[in-house]
């Protein structure tokens, strides 16, 4: 199995243990007289067996994260660090420019000449230079990324 497939799998994993605690919440108490939707206690085994499987593949992918090479990052786990931090510097970035901008207010800000002026404390047109090339670095990173799982084997 490719470390893509593996990751789907966690994914779909990951939905049907909520879909499962939604169904057991939803049958855990019931009304006297009446009976419950459906068996809380074989929904409660059959979401073990899914966290039973997802743990593993959790596992397993981590490990092969941690294994797999990417050109010019280092394993494929620096490389989710790297894009982690890539996208929180982008999110700092376009927010500092937004709000030197006058983005972060409600609407165009009207002002009287008796008002004093607002005025930008950071260049915004280089913040938003800087943001696009961290968003380009980012693309880049994220196809190498996905390249990696399609071409890497899960590990046991």
């Amino acid at each position: 199995m490719k470390l893509a497939e593996a990751l789907a799998e966690r994914a779909a994993a990951m939905r049907q243990v909520e879909q499962l605690r939604a169904r057991v919440k939803g049958s855990a108490r019931y009304q006297e007289g009446d009976e419950p939707p459906e068996d809380a206690a074989a929904l409660l085994a059959e979401t073990g067996e899914v966290l039973t499987r997802l743990e593993t593949l959790i596992r397993r992918v981590n490990l092969t994260n941690a294994t797999v090479a990417v050109e010019g990052v280092g394993t494929l786990t620096d490389a989710l660090a790297r894009r982690d931090v890539l996208r929180l510097r982008h999110s700092v970035l376009t927010d500092a420019a937004d709000a030197a901008a006058g983005r972060d207010q409600h609407g165009p800000r009207r002002q009287l000449r008796s008002e004093l002026r607002m005025l930008a404390a950071l260049p915004v047109a280089g913040l938003r230079a800087e943001a696009d090339a961290v968003a380009k670095e980012i693309r880049h990173l994220d196809l190498r990324i996905q390249q990696a799982n399609w071409e890497a084997d899960l590990l046991d």
